[in-house]
């Protein structure tokens, strides 16, 4: 694990992210799917909107996911584990890029069939605490033709951009920061599951 979060800090260091396949245990990465459809069975989750506060709205024209919001005092132990992982790479980026990641805040998101999430950034007005997010998937399996994949639109030097597309396999962890690479959910062909989170600079409320 230390060698896998050593790597992580390196590409987010140098590249602004890093991608690692198989981060999870394949029986972790089951239980979190288990406890994911459990939740989804019994009505926890909703729909997904956009803005913050008072300018939060459902728009399915700009993203149509459904998402459930973890609560940082009431995790249950599986989401205790992932968070501890989580916390690793929060200190380990935090030695090493100096960002003042002080807390972390994630949900389950389910992409249903058809549904997508247009072109955004994680950090904006609202959000500005936003400053790393940490992404990952459940899938039991993914091929191309379920589509759906990440698509993460890299800035160059040269004011350019480099389109890198991550298929969202299980097991997969996406770490990028939040203020610097637009990124947007191509329209997916199969039930989509991950963790999204962010690595905030403020404490919980």
């Amino acid at each position: 694990m230390q060698d896998r979060i050593e790597k992580i800090v390196q590409d987010v260091y140098e590249n602004g992210y890093a991608v690692v396949e198989n981060f999870l245990t394949e029986d972790f990465r089951k239980e979190l799917l288990a406890e994911q459809q459990d939740l989804l069975e019994h009505g926890q989750f909703r729909h997904a909107g956009v803005g913050k506060g008072d300018a939060f709205t459902i728009r399915p024209e700009i993203r149509s996911d459904k998402v459930m919001w973890m609560d940082h005092l009431q995790l249950t132990p599986l989401q205790a584990q992932y968070w501890n992982m989580v916390e690793e790479i929060r200190v380990a980026i935090n030695q090493r890029c100096f960002l003042g990641l002080r807390s972390f805040e994630a949900h389950f998101a389910m992409y249903p069939p058809g549904s997508f999430y247009l072109r955004h950034l994680d950090q904006f007005q609202q959000v500005k605490y936003r400053v790393v997010t940490i992404i990952i998937y459940l899938n039991d399996s993914w091929t191309d033709a379920d589509e759906g994949k990440l698509r993460m639109y890299l800035p160059q030097e040269d004011g350019e951009e480099k389109i890198l597309d991550i298929m969202p396999e299980g097991g997969t962890l996406v770490v990028f920061l939040s203020a610097e690479i637009p990124h947007e959910v191509l329209p997916t062909n199969k039930q989509r599951i991950s963790i999204t989170g962010w690595l905030r600079d403020i404490e919980y409320s």
